[in-house]
């Protein structure tokens, strides 16, 4: 007997087709069950009024997650990124797969990368975070460049760029790689030239509560390390009050260190020792005023602990002045 498909709600966008049919064949896998994708319109998706003006928090979520409520699907992709910090009651994070490159990448013609930019370069991006931190590495390093608000999906702000109207745009590499388009990036942008947005390269895979079994099934998917990291990137987001168009840029990693034993010689085994590295910033939109902190400290072993990370740079930061540079914050 044929079993009945489960069905997972997205948006219809190209990334968010291919991110959530790689999801669905892995779902496959796991249950046994057919996936069915059913397309959702967003109202991020159809409003071409820019993040700041909308609000950004939750306009790609909501109309996804109303269908979850409604039982119209079973589960739900979502970018991490555009997910609120708050977690309804009523639906669960049931699987944060591995992570993919966080970093934000420029695809500029003539292949050239941020600092071969001609004078006046202009670049486009849909990001206060972005252009906050792209105009205070251009004034450190006297670079002249413009950024330029734009929406519409990768292919549309690419099309900027070959069409001439721009000279680069800004987007994510998580997203390029998964709809096989990374031949186009010109310049790989360093995390400490622009860090990503809280959750950025990681995808959220949310259903209902009450559905014990299919939580039990996605969680298959998790991946431990990723969900710590984000933990605490949208921990500090949550505690700086900030929406996800705010100009906040946070990024934890987990870099192995190695060191030697205490006893033994040259030869002795190595053990492997995690620490997470937290790292945050906020600026206003022209890169005139920034506070950017890090801290590190052991990996998180529980939800809390990453939950403490988080809100504990986000204390010093907004000690340091932040809340003052993010405009209206989130409610």
């Amino acid at each position: 007997m044929t079993q009945q498909p489960l069905r997972l709600g997205t948006r219809r966008s190209r990334l968010a087709m291919a991110q959530s049919g790689q999801v669905a064949d892995t779902v496959s896998q796991v249950t046994g069950r057919p996936v069915e994708l059913v397309e959702i319109t967003t109202y991020g998706d159809v409003s071409r009024e820019a993040l700041s003006q909308i609000g950004g928090t939750g306009v790609f979520v909501t109309a996804l997650r109303d269908a979850l409520l409604r039982g119209e699907v079973d589960f739900a992709v979502h970018s991490l990124k555009d997910l609120p910090t708050a977690q309804p009651e009523e639906l669960v994070l049931a699987a944060v797969p591995e992570r993919e490159d966080p970093r934000d990448v420029l695809v500029a013609r003539h292949h050239l990368k941020l600092t071969d930019l001609p004078r006046g370069a202009r670049i486009g991006t849909g990001s206060a975070r972005r252009a906050a931190q792209l105009n205070a590495y251009a004034r450190a390093h006297g670079l002249d460049i413009e950024t330029v608000p734009i929406r519409g999906n990768v292919d549309t702000r690419i099309r900027y760029v070959h069409d001439g109207e721009l000279d680069a745009v800004v987007l994510a590499a998580a997203g390029l790689s998964r709809i096989g388009r990374l031949d186009e990036v010109t310049d790989f942008l360093s995390v400490d030239t622009v860090l990503p947005a809280p959750g950025q390269g990681a995808l959220a895979i949310e259903c209902t509560a009450g559905n014990a079994d299919l939580i039990a099934a996605l969680g298959e998917l998790d991946d431990p390390f990723t969900r710590v990291a984000v933990t605490a990137e949208r921990s500090l987001l949550a505690a700086l009050e900030a929406g996800c168009s705010a100009p906040v840029g946070a990024l934890a990693d987990l870099p192995p260190l190695t060191a030697p034993l205490e006893r033994g010689g040259p030869q002795a085994e190595r053990q492997i020792v995690k620490e997470m590295r937290l790292r945050g910033v906020v600026g206003t939109p022209d890169g005139t005023r920034t506070v950017q902190l890090s801290t590190t400290g052991p990996v998180p072993e529980t939800h809390d602990q990453a939950l403490a990370l988080g809100r504990g740079l986000a204390a010093e930061m907004l000690a340091q002045g932040a809340a003052g540079l993010m405009g209206e914050r989130a409610q």
